[in-house]
């Protein structure tokens, strides 16, 4: 029963700020045998708009967690042999690519955090509401889970992780107390937790906020899942996956994802012309230029319909030039060209 309660809940799913970020992609998805990567894919709602509004896409839809990938294959499976599934963890998208024969793609989107699946099953661990296994996996098949994170850490670690992904003020006096108490018992189940978190803040802090466990819970979250050092290596990939023209769009849904998005497209949209060189050379100039100013964020109709959409910020870029090739030759690969027409609207020189 609760697997056709998640597969109903994932058909009425409607993705964060899904219009805007189909607005942002469609214009690189046009031509035939377009390629575009969801490399997040959860339950598929982006994924289905995209193929939706961009008819002549094909669609590689990556996760690594197995049921997302069930229920999106489920989603999408009117779409044919327009939709091609990968299990992997989407810092691996260049690997994914090479193994579907496919050279370039023409468009990226990331939709980072934890899915509305994950949060919704209660035995996945993610949720500080109900009493679960403490587990976090996106893919359970695989890695340590937060109650090995919590029971085997020293006192150090623990701290720099509350501290460095949950922004957790109170990080030693709750450590403090996780270490005394696993010592009499091993935390198991999130509840336990819940209780140990609300006795070791302020009460002051207790009453604004929200639960005073979120912090705790999504530190845990990003430590079990490495989310930061997959993302740091995750979006350059994704840049140098695309063809020129090609575009990609990150939702990133706290400050930590979204300082790294920020930064990785700095780095590509800023030229390196030596200081003093009186003209740009080619080779020098920017590789991408930004789509959105800053990071744009839901409106407030789409906030009050979705709480989960309020924190999201998007950016977005499209690739100008491609890289150096290590020839020297400085010549366009086949899906280069075809990117740089899209751009030029006529044949590249």
């Amino acid at each position: 029963m609760q697997h056709e309660d998640t597969a109903q809940a994932h058909e009425r799913h409607v993705p964060v700020m899904r219009d805007r970020c189909v607005e942002l992609l469609a214009p690189a998805l046009a031509d035939p045998g377009s390629i575009v990567v969801d490399a997040t894919l959860g339950m598929g709602g982006h994924s289905e708009a995209l193929l939706t509004a961009c008819p002549q896409v094909t669609l590689v839809g990556i996760d690594r967690d197995p049921q997302a990938l069930e229920l999106a294959g489920r989603r999408l499976a009117p779409f044919g042999e327009r939709v091609r599934l990968a299990h992997a963890v989407y810092d691996d998208i260049p690997q994914v690519l090479e193994d579907l024969g496919i050279e370039q793609a023409d468009g990226v989107l990331m939709d980072l955090g934890v899915s509305s699946l994950q949060l919704d099953e209660a035995d996945r661990g993610f949720a500080y509401s109900v009493d679960a296994p403490l587990d976090m996996r996106m893919d359970q098949s695989t890695g340590m889970s937060a109650a090995e994170v919590l029971n085997t850490y020293d006192a150090g670690d623990l701290v720099r992780v509350l501290r460095d992904y949950g922004e957790e003020r109170f990080a030693k006096r709750i450590v403090s107390a996780i270490v005394r108490e696993r010592s009499q018992r091993p935390f198991t189940t999130s509840a336990r937790l819940v209780d140990l978190i609300r006795d070791n803040v302020p009460a002051a802090t207790r009453r604004t906020g929200g639960n005073p466990a979120k912090r705790t819970f999504q530190a845990l979250r990003i430590e079990v899942n490495q989310e930061l050092e997959v993302l740091e290596r995750a979006v350059p990939a994704a840049v140098d996956a695309l063809a020129v023209g090609g575009r990609i769009a990150v939702l990133a849904y706290h400050s930590l994802e979204d300082r790294i998005v920020k930064q990785t497209f700095a780095e590509q949209v800023r030229s390196t012309t030596p200081p003093g060189l009186p003209v740009e050379l080619a080779e020098h100039a920017p590789r991408m230029q930004l789509l959105t100013r800053g990071a744009e964020v839901p409106p407030e109709t789409e906030n009050a319909e979705n709480p989960r959409a309020a924190s999201a910020r998007l950016r977005a870029a499209e690739r100008l030039r491609p890289a150096p090739k290590s020839s020297g030759s400085g010549r366009f690969s086949a899906g280069d060209k075809a990117g740089y027409r899209r751009r030029r609207g006529g044949d590249a020189a």
